[in-house]
């Protein structure tokens, strides 16, 4: 048995996805079990390396019944608040980054996130792990729309939210040129979605935000034209399926959390890194973003589809 701690957000988990693929090679025949969040307990399924998923709370401790495991691996920080949560399942081997009691490999601060733990589980169990082993099961479900531009206002934090004016400019241009346009968003971001679609424009029915499940969700941008949203875990899904996507970025650096480099994903960044991205203000740097740089980007990976 084979125990890998990542219970955060969205984007955390699909950043996640190649080193969780590499410890399936490092241990074979070993059942893996993701210990993530109840509410990503359904996409976790779409992994292909994962057997089980455990529900899990951030820096809580799991409810293991099973007797220790072989192997456990911190995937979610770098030091001992979340160390202790794999270690009190008492594995005849821990993999963790290095902090005070615990071993490991370094981190480093400017590491890319998929980067950063692909290499905790080289020099750790020795395998090579692929970063761009990002992609994710297509989930067996009908998506209530295919082949619509997707645009995604929201973000967990308001440094990294877009201006709802700004997306609803971007939704009427795609929709005048005319695509199919599609508002998306959990269900705390419903209102903010149908702010855009107002704006632009749009029916009501363009609005699908809290009207999906996470799997649903999944499934409308496995099956979309193309995404456009900000630093969050959407776009995470736009790698995940490779679907061509324009990305804002503002507090943090692109360098840090934004796609792999293929030609099918835009990111666009005027940022210096110093930013905020728990802050409660719209980042400098992401208000630099203009829509005509969005449209233009967009149009050349729609000329392209």
């Amino acid at each position: 048995m084979a125990v890998v701690l990542r219970p955060l957000g969205l984007g955390d988990l699909l950043t996640g996805v190649p080193a969780i693929r590499g410890i399936r090679a490092a241990v074979p025949d070993h059942r893996l079990v993701l210990a993530t969040t109840r509410a990503l307990d359904p996409l976790a399924t779409l992994i292909d390396a994962v057997d089980e998923v455990l529900p899990a709370v951030e820096l809580q401790p799991l409810d293991w019944p099973a007797p220790p495991p072989e192997l456990a691996v911190d995937l979610h920080g770098k030091g001992p608040a979340s160390h202790v949560v794999v270690a009190d399942l008492h594995p005849q081997r821990l993999l963790t980054f290095d902090s005070p009691g615990y071993p490991g490999p370094t981190w480093y601060a400017d590491e890319h996130e998929v980067r950063r733990w692909c290499r905790l589980v080289t020099e750790g169990l020795g395998v090579p792990c692929d970063p761009d082993a990002l992609d994710l099961a297509v989930p067996d479900v009908d998506p209530p729309v295919r082949d619509v531009a997707i645009v995604h206002p929201g973000a967990a934090f308001p440094g990294r939210r877009w201006p709802v004016e700004r997306f609803a400019a971007v939704a009427r241009h795609l929709a005048a040129a005319g695509e199919r346009v599609v508002v998306t968003g959990g269900p705390a971001e419903q209102e903010l979605a149908q702010r855009v679609a107002a704006l632009a424009g749009l029916p009501e029915d363009a609005v699908l935000a809290g009207r999906t499940t996470s799997l649903e969700l999944a499934a409308v941008v496995a099956a979309a034209r193309v995404v456009v949203c900000g630093d969050t875990g959407v776009a995470h899904l736009a790698t995940a399926y490779r679907r061509p996507s324009v990305v804002l970025f503002g507090p943090v650096s692109p360098a840090l959390w934004g796609p792999p480099p293929r030609p099918q994903h835009v990111v666009l960044w005027h940022g210096d890194g110093t930013g905020d991205p728990h802050g409660t203000e719209l980042d400098p740097a992401l208000a630099r973003v203009t829509v005509a740089e969005v449209t233009t980007a967009l149009h050349a990976l729609l000329d392209r589809v």
